[in-house]
């Protein structure tokens, strides 16, 4: 794991559109359909559109914060740690398990490199997931959700950020599968 103080690559574009704090408030209820997409699959260099999975099985979506390939979110490292540990736990649950990062697609490889991460990472520099989820952001970064879909698509479960619980831990997720 990189142990750099190297700030290189975190001012910039995405980092301003980020900057000022939005509370997460996520239109999205129990029940809703959730917003389709189609981003980069870090791992494979294919794009995974997220309705490919509808009608096969469920899926849990971690919107994480990373901020780059050198600075991790000091309450959402633990939170990408254990899931990428328990990724074989979840997926024998049946569910698909997708994690979406805001970094770029380079930063987005180091960063899979770096944590030796088997769950899927899809890049989404633009943050426009995050803000169709209504995550929030703060200080340069989308906050951190989960969700988890039904194999319908449809919301079962979500965990918006907040500083008294910032991630819902593996065992709830495995709670709700």
């Amino acid at each position: 794991m990189l142990t750099s103080t190297n700030f290189s690559g975190l001012i910039n574009q995405r980092f301003f559109k980020n900057f000022l704090p939005i509370p997460a408030r996520s239109s999205l209820d129990i029940g809703d359909r959730a917003p389709d997409f189609h981003l980069l699959h870090i791992q494979s260099q294919q794009m995974l559109t997220l309705s490919d999975y509808w009608g096969q099985q469920p899926v849990v979506l971690a919107l994480t914060r990373i901020f780059t390939e050198n600075q991790y979110c000091p309450l959402c490292f633990p939170h990408i740690v254990a899931l990428n540990k328990s990724y074989r736990r979840l997926q024998a649950k049946g569910a698909a398990v997708l994690m979406i990062t805001s970094t770029d697609e380079r930063q987005s490889k180091t960063v899979q490199q770096d944590l030796n991460l088997e769950i899927p990472l899809l890049s989404n520099p633009d943050c426009q997931i995050f803000r169709r989820y209504g995550t929030g952001q703060a200080l340069g970064a989308p906050l951190p959700a989960q969700f988890i879909l039904d194999r319908r698509g449809n919301i079962i479960y979500r965990h918006l950020f907040s500083f008294v619980d910032s991630n819902a831990n593996v065992e709830r997720l495995l709670k709700y599968l």
